[in-house]
């Protein structure tokens, strides 16, 4: 029998609704969550890790071969020119015709140029080839400046994403110069002297290869603008200059404590470093951005006074080795606040060139920082050589408050 009028109908039960998955709690972990992230970083990690290889691997062939590290020393100078004159013109290209299109065929040409210097070695070609083939590896891409532009675009307008996406590729920075050249130096010991550089050669080009397949995060190409030379942009000579003080710091301490107490005893500044980016990372980002610069540099100065005074002191290594883990701390969140400035100051349809720039500026410190501490290494000893980046770090600290100065007094309204 039909129910009656009067008996009571059941009330529809209300749909369900899924909640969205919570954000994970850890920084890092929210920002590995980013869709297309993990791909990308993957294809990015294989690519920089042989940065830290091929300098190592070329010096190991060269004078095992030619039983000269003033020849190996002098290619692998020439490289590092060379590169600084190219790299940005390559992340011009970048901007201008997107990572996939321009990476790619610049990291073959880089390829093929670390593969003509392993063939002119092994064949007992003339000099000058060696210089030739390894200046041809210059065309290399920026990988990490390309990495930190995805985040900036996948996070625009979330500034402590990309904060905490700077730390995180810093850090990345920091491993891959730990592990390149350990990597490295086993693999030519181990197997033959060539086989740093064929390993090295085989994963920069299956990284890159990785990483440019992943189209879905690939910043798209700005329509072509007028904006402003990177070099012109207020603000950015100076930034650039201290890039150049600070890569300093790198060339001579990585000189003066291989001098000092061999080369293993340098991966433990590169942890410190690590370490720091990564707890640097979880932090909030600093409203005032060049304030927070000035303060990483005064703690950068005053820390690499550490390794000075354990030297002078004539502490036993273990001592020394603490001080270089904690001198290192504070390198990590220097260079995440610059390159953060970078971005900041940068036109968006430049942003690679600016970065690349800034990479180019501290490899350029490292140069001149390397020669200034062999110099003082020689003449005045090792403990006069940790000199050399207290030095260097106050530079980039008083150069810094000068340009900050300047940049803020050129952008005032005019009354």
């Amino acid at each position: 029998m039909p129910p009656s009028s009067a008996e009571p109908t059941a009330a529809p039960s209300p749909a369900r609704t899924e909640e969205p998955p919570r954000a994970p709690a850890n920084a890092y972990l929210r920002l590995l969550a980013t869709p297309g992230a993990r791909a990308f970083t993957a294809g990015n990690l294989i690519a920089r890790l042989p940065m830290g290889m091929f300098s190592v691997s070329a010096v190991i062939m060269i004078a095992g071969s030619r039983d000269s590290y003033a020849l190996a020393g002098a290619v692998t100078a020439t490289g590092l020119a060379a590169t600084a004159v190219v790299a940005p013109f390559t992340a011009r290209l970048v901007d201008r015709h997107g990572q996939a299109r321009v990476a790619v065929p610049a990291t073959a040409i880089a390829v093929l140029g670390s593969l003509a210097l392993l063939l002119c070695v092994r064949y007992d070609a003339p000099d000058w080839t060696l210089f030739a083939a390894y200046a041809a590896t210059a065309t290399s891409p920026n990988t990490g400046g390309m990495s930190r532009a995805r985040w900036a675009h996948l996070h625009r307008g979330d500034p402590a994403a990309l904060h905490t996406a700077n730390s995180f590729e810093q850090a990345v920075d920091e491993l891959c110069f730990m592990l390149g050249p350990v990597l490295a130096a086993t693999l030519c010991g181990a197997l033959f002297p060539e086989a740093g550089t064929l390993v090295g050669a085989a994963l920069m080009m299956t990284g890159v290869l990785v990483f440019a397949a992943q189209r879905a995060t690939e910043p798209p190409v700005a329509p072509r603008t007028k904006a402003r030379s990177p070099l012109r942009v207020p603000g950015m000579p100076a930034l650039l200059a201290v890039f150049l003080a600070t890569g300093a710091v790198f060339g001579s301490m990585e000189v003066v404590s291989i001098a000092h107490a061999g080369g293993a005893i340098l991966a433990l500044q590169a942890a410190g470093s690590c370490v720091a980016g990564l707890v640097y990372g979880s932090l909030r980002p600093a409203r005032d951005v060049h304030r927070r610069l000035l303060g990483c540099l005064a703690a950068m100065t005053a820390l690499m006074s550490l390794p000075l005074l354990a030297a002078a002191g004539g502490g036993p290594l273990p001592v020394l080795a603490v001080c270089l883990l904690v001198a290192g701390a504070a390198t990590a969140p220097t260079m995440v606040t610059g390159m953060t400035l970078v971005q900041r100051r940068v036109p968006t349809d430049r942003l690679n060139e600016g970065m690349t720039l800034a990479v180019t500026a501290l490899l350029g410190g490292v140069a001149a920082g390397a020669a200034t501490g062999g110099a003082l290494v020689e003449h005045a000893g090792t403990v006069t050589g940790y000199a050399a980046p207290m030095c260097a770090a106050g530079l980039s600290l008083l150069v810094a408050a000068a340009g900050w100065a300047v940049t803020r007094k050129s952008l005032r309204p005019a009354s």
